[in-house]
């Protein structure tokens, strides 16, 4: 499903279930010592994923430990992103040759509750839901746009070291190409010494109940 988003040299894996009883992999136990149930399984789920896809680029299976943000840290020479939801978990990775951020979420096709979905937004982004909602209502927008921000937080943040808010990137979405852009409002200044983020692009995919998005930035050469 998400490798239908992404450039060939994305190796993507993505499970639909979790095996029952599946224990954390031996270094990653302490990661989820004190999650419920729903997390643990997803977790362990998710983090196979990942090591299926890494094992696909010729690494040995490893723990993947987390960041400070908790996101996932990769070999050197990776750049990658997990997802997860009800009924979903997803990874994508590749070498940092190919790409110079990557970043994927999965999401429930449902309405944001309200409150969420006021959080979520910036000025202008109500009205084009409202105008997206009138062309095609069988779409939650609001959901996609969450989405689309959550991914382009994850392709953000390893390029960057610094948190990005729903309220610091402002979305375009073109539903003719399944495509969104995302303004980024805050200052873009990089730690790789690549060029300022000034904007993201990305692809979302509807179906069989979900809202899959990617985010993907080409190496600067």
């Amino acid at each position: 499903m998400i490798e239908a988003l992404l450039p060939s040299a994305v190796v993507t894996v993505e499970a639909f279930s979790d095996i029952p009883g599946e224990a954390p992999y031996p270094g990653e136990e302490d990661l989820v010592a004190k999650a419920v149930e729903s997390r643990h399984r997803e977790f362990v789920t998710a983090r196979r994923c990942a090591r299926e896809a890494l094992a696909r680029l010729g690494y040995a299976p490893a723990p993947i430990r987390s960041g400070l943000r908790r996101e996932p840290r990769w070999p050197a020479g990776v750049v990658g992103s997990i997802t997860h939801c009800a009924g979903y978990r997803a990874a994508a990775v590749t070498r940092d040759t190919a790409l110079a951020g990557l970043g994927i979420d999965a999401e429930p096709h449902d309405a944001l509750p309200d409150e969420v979905a006021e959080a979520v937004t910036v000025a202008g982004e109500p009205e084009l839901l409202r105008r997206l909602s009138l062309a095609d209502p069988s779409v939650h927008w609001d959901r996609l746009l969450f989405s689309a921000k959550e991914s382009v937080y994850k392709a953000w943040y390893p390029l960057t070291g610094r948190w990005l808010g729903f309220e610091d990137a402002e979305l375009s979405i073109d539903p003719t190409a399944g495509s969104f852009t995302a303004r980024l409002l805050v200052d873009g200044t990089r730690t790789d010494g690549g060029p300022p983020l000034a904007a993201l692009h990305g692809r979302y995919l509807v179906a069989d109940g979900l809202i899959v998005t990617s985010v993907t930035l080409p190496r600067d050469w």
